[in-house]
């Protein structure tokens, strides 16, 4: 896992068989699935411990949770059978080895052989007794089968994984050592066969040693994510349910041992307070360094830019900084001197942001359980210790947007920043502290060491800003949708093509939210377009002014990049008290001389969320989507289709289409349109912008009054995308979509070809699938939720927006796994789960 202050972006993504510096950090923590609060969910509430109540379980709910305890151990089973198939991959080539061992001419050592493949052979009989064991009960399947006693002796024999870990790192040393020099021994270990299960086609892969020797070590996390998930789906009052809960206990233990061992721990930090010197301005960025991403502290002082890495610190000393570089101030540029060398900037993929976001949502969901159950503080500070963790690695990897500069003798350096904003406020006070500096300088050693260690007491940024640190009174910031309405601007000195752009600050980062259009050749705009912008824990609005540059010899080239001009830039405090009124509220932000009128409504998540069924039978807005096509005799509604011709007709290389929000008079114009069957509705279309046919066809799905996925069903999805088996979750998320409603099922199916054609065109419009599905995922998947209540309790109030977060991000999860499927099934093949039909 990343210390706080620094971590090494090369290791993202890399085969945890590569790195051997350390071993590698075992999770304990178990995966589980997003709480649901609604209340019209019978008992489906997630308790703590994966149990469910059965006492206040209905039957049907008890059945369905008995059903996702069979998708569960099918994906066990065949993923038992893979691993097998790995560890026999293993032993094939130990038998002749040991053989030649005993010849003139050995390929390896007996010792060797030993060291390689060390427990390897204990772990196949143990996992082959396991695997025996489970295969008749799960052919013989049935709601009061038990297989605890079959996971509890699994458990009891980790001691033999203890002994392969300890001797991992030795084992992989020798055999690589062993493969330079003995090439029979290399050729033996790049292409190590294993028999493949599922391709009848091509019934061997090739692996190498060496990822082999990991499978054990990666398997420990696994053993103990399935059986949470196991134990979560097995009813208190089920034979089952103790002799799990005693596994899960036994393999917590065992991770949380090695974890001890194997991880270094970190020093709290302290930091006194001072004052000394000019400094200007600190803060915490993201240096990119020969490609890797490394947190700096950097210092703005009166006559030099300079930026430092924490130190370790280490027991007993004070906190210190260490220079990695600086510049006067009057060296420093922006201008970059080779306009053709433009930063490669490794982005990282939203999926694993999300990730990221997940998992810091569950983690303070943790944090306040335990505070509510009084426990003891050395679990919540393990807790908070976890959330620094990922929270530090999010900030680490979510900026994208270049920060250069440049000294006089041609050397660069580029930070990351995830807003135009901070990157203008920095180039503004550097600027203006160059009006004061004249002369380049140079520090001795002495000098710079003095400096650096001046840095300590004058720092006036301590923390990176994420919401560990934040004081337990302080606002857990707006969970909802914040409706703003840009109106106009004034105060410009020359006529010009403006924009404006809304950025709010979502998990510790500021995201841009939403653009303008260009209003072209005037002195005072006048926009007026309204925006919905989601708040995930924001407590600020930004507003950008810009300059839309047509004419490129006039265009600004900072940071290697073309840019339009930032004309100014504001902000404004999202008060909770203040927004608590459901009417708008107008205001004005003003930025260097230009004032920019605004209106805002904010509605949080529990109001915002409901779904609302019409009134009116008529229309097709807050209709059930049964009664429109039946009435249609369509298979899917009209608007639907409508809406989709227009956007491909003209609008799949759109940029930002479905994001970007369209203005919100017309979306209201096309919905009377349909709902009062409007013949001139596509004529209308035509002349529409884009992206206000797209906002339609968003507002349809978000209104009506029962989800594309249905109420009934919207649970099991839930719990189906947070099954940690593969296996497991493709033959439940399948299954589930095959029990939709045909209507549901074949809009949903022409929706999602759609969506797929509008990620093909994703370097032209910037929309990925990942994209879409944040966009889709709630507006298809949220359930009614009636019951909704705002709590009144402070500390209900952060669990609820956290939970209400994790909720929102498993709708997206639910839609992007079909979304990257190579195919999707048909009514026709509805059946049963192929493991548990007569193939098993």
């Amino acid at each position: 896992m990343p210390p706080t202050y620094s971590y090494d972006a090369d290791r993202i993504g890399e085969d945890p068989t590569r790195n051997r510096e350390t071993m590698p950090y075992i999770d304990d923590s178990p995966s589980s699935s997003p709480q649901l609060s609604s209340k019209s969910r019978g008992s489906r509430d997630t308790v703590s411990s994966g149990s469910m109540e059965s006492s206040k379980s209905s039957e049907p709910d008890l059945e369905k949770g008995l059903e996702m305890r069979k998708w569960v151990l099918s994906g066990i089973l065949a993923s038992e059978e893979t691993y097998l198939n790995h560890l026999k991959a293993l032993l094939l080539p130990m038998k002749p080895l040991k053989a030649a061992a005993t010849t003139s001419q050995p390929v390896l050592t007996n010792q060797q052989i030993e060291t390689i493949f060390f427990k390897v052979p204990e772990l196949y009989e143990i996992h082959k007794e396991f695997y025996d064991g489970l295969l008749p009960r799960v052919q013989q399947w049935s709601h009061h089968q038990c297989v605890g006693d079959l996971f509890q002796k699994l458990a009891s024999q980790l001691g033999v994984y203890r002994a392969f870990v300890d001797n991992y790192e030795v084992a992989v040393e020798t055999a690589e050592k062993c493969c330079q020099a003995n090439t029979q021994f290399s050729e033996i270990s790049e292409n190590l066969k294993i028999r493949n299960t599922k391709d009848v086609k091509d019934q061997n892969t090739k692996n190498s040693l060496e990822a082999l020797l990991y499978k054990p070590v990666d398997r420990v996390t696994r053993s103990t994510l399935v059986l949470h998930d196991l134990l979560k789906h097995t009813p208190v009052n089920h034979l089952d349910h103790p002799l799990l809960q005693d596994a899960l206990r036994i393999s917590q233990n065992f991770l949380s041992s090695i974890n001890e061992e194997i991880t270094p721990r970190r020093q709290s930090m302290t930091v006194k307070k001072g004052e000394h010197r000019q400094l200007i301005k600190d803060g915490f960025l993201v240096e990119l360094v020969e490609g890797a991403r490394k947190i700096r502290h950097v210092f703005l002082f009166s006559d030099l830019f300079l930026c430092a890495k924490m130190k370790k610190q280490i027991a007993g000393k004070s906190q210190q900084y260490d220079c990695k570089w600086y510049i006067p101030l009057a060296d420093l540029s922006f201008q970059n001197l080779d306009e053709t060398d433009s930063p490669n900037i490794p982005l990282v993929p939203d999926e694993e942001l999300d990730t990221m976001k997940i998992k810091i949502s569950q983690i303070k969901n943790e944090i306040q359980r335990e505070k509510r159950a009084n426990k003891g503080s050395k679990v919540i500070e393990r807790l908070k210790k976890k959330l620094s963790e990922q929270e530090s690695l999010l900030l680490l990897m979510s900026p994208s947007m270049a920060f250069r500069v440049h000294n006089r003798h041609g050397k660069s350096y580029i930070f990351l920043i995830s807003s135009d904003y901070e990157r203008a406020e920095w180039r503004e006070i550097i600027r203006e502290q160059q009006k004061k500096c004249f002369k380049s300088f140079s520090l001795t050693t002495v000098e710079l060491q003095m400096l650096t260690n001046s840095c300590v007491k004058l720092q006036t940024v301590h923390n990176i800003p994420l919401t560990i640190n934040k004081e337990d009174d302080e606002s857990p910031g707006l969970y909802g949708f914040l409706n703003v309405i840009v109106h106009s601007a004034t105060g410009f000195k020359q006529i010009s093509n403006l924009y404006c752009t809304l950025e709010v600050d979502s998990f510790g980062y500021f995201v841009n939210k939403a653009k303008t259009r260009v209003y072209r050749d005037t002195l005072e705009p006048n926009w007026n377009e309204e925006f919905e912008i989601e708040l995930e824990g924001s407590q600020t609005l930004r507003i950008l002014s810009y300059e839309k540059c047509y004419n490129k010899t006039k265009l600004s080239k900072e940071d290697a990049e073309i840019t339009d001009n930032i004309m100014g830039k504001g902000q404004i405090q999202l008060e909770p008290q203040a927004l608590q009124d459901k009417d708008w509220q107008r205001t004005v932000i003003g930025m260097n001389g230009i004032e920019v009128k605004l209106s805002m409504k904010f509605t949080s998540r529990e109001f915002s969320l409901k779904r609302m069924p019409s009134r009116k039978q008529t229309g097709v807005f807050g209709v059930s989507i049964a009664v429109v096509t039946k009435r249609e005799r369509s298979k899917v509604p009209y608007i639907v289709r409508q809406c989709v011709e227009e956007i491909e007709r003209r609008g799949m290389e759109e940029i930002g289409i479905y994001r970007v929000s369209g203005v919100a008079t017309d979306i209201q114009t096309l919905k009377a349109s349909f709902d009062t069957n409007n013949k001139d509705v596509s004529v209308m279309m035509s002349e529409m912008d884009v992206n206000a046919i797209a906002g339609t066809l968003k507002l349809y799905f978000r209104e009506l009054p029962a989800p594309l996925f249905t109420d009934e069903l919207y649970p099991n999805f839930a719990e189906g995308i947070a099954l940690s088996d593969p296996v497991a979750k493709e033959s439940c998320m399948l299954n589930l979509l095959l029990s939709l409603p045909e209507p549901n099922f074949t809009t949903f199916s022409f929706l999602l070809d759609h969506l797929t054609r509008v990620a093909e065109k994703e370097q032209i419009n910037k929309m990925s699938l990942h994209n879409l599905a944040t966009v889709f995922g709630p507006t298809l998947l949220r359930p009614s939720d009636k019951d909704s209540k705002i709590p009144t309790n402070p500390t209900q109030a952060i669990t609820m927006a956290d939970s209400w977060s994790l909720e929102v991000m498993s709708q997206v999860q639910v839609l992007l796994y079909f979304l990257q499927l190579e195919t999707i099934p048909t009514p026709d093949s509805k059946r049963q789960s192929i493991l548990f039909s007569t193939e098993v």
